[in-house]
Parts: C-alpha cells; structure tokens; sequence
C-alpha cells in the first residue's frame, strides 16, 4: 500500500501542477489495506478512478483487479476478477 500511497502522492494534480498537495489534499493510511484521500479542493471521484487503473496497469496487475463503487457514495473499492466462474463458464459452451 505505501507505493500506491506515494504513487497518489506523485501524481494527483492540484491547480495544474503535480506534487503540489499542500493543505487541499491529504493521503492517509488509516488500515491496513485502505487508502483515504481526502480532498477541501473541488476532487473529482473519477480522476482518482483513473489514477488507480493506471497504477495497477503499471504493476500489471490490471487483468486481474477491477476498479468499482464502493456501498459508499464517495468510495471505490478494489476486487479480484473471478477468473474461476469465467473458465467454467467458456468449458460449458
């Protein structure tokens, strides 16, 4: 999680320019496990979507998490694809 923390840290734009957080933009370790961003600037819950694809195509890892809405109105939430149901599925046919 820590590389995904300074992955967000490095990348995340405020007013045009990266690395430039300051008080409108905190990232926060609360669990293990969880990343809280926390924003007082307008954030769009989107960008961070993108962001978060983007880290897991760099670790390759993309194939197998996908990004998706949390129960929460302001959360995502990380999950694994279920390969298993897919191959079952294709041997059916």
């Amino acid at each position: 999680m820590a590389s995904f923390t300074k992955y967000l840290h490095d990348r995340i734009k405020v007013k045009g320019k990266t690395n430039n957080l300051g008080d409108d933009v905190k990232i926060e370790n609360p669990t293990d496990g969880s990343v809280e961003v926390t924003a007082k600037a307008p954030f769009s819950k989107r960008y961070l979507k993108y962001l978060t694809k983007r880290f897991l195509k760099g670790q390759s890892l993309r194939d197998y998490i996908r990004v998706i809405a949390g129960q929460q109105k302001n959360s995502y939430v990380l999950k694994y694809f279920n390969v298993h149901n897919e191959e079952e599925e294709e041997t059916a046919e």
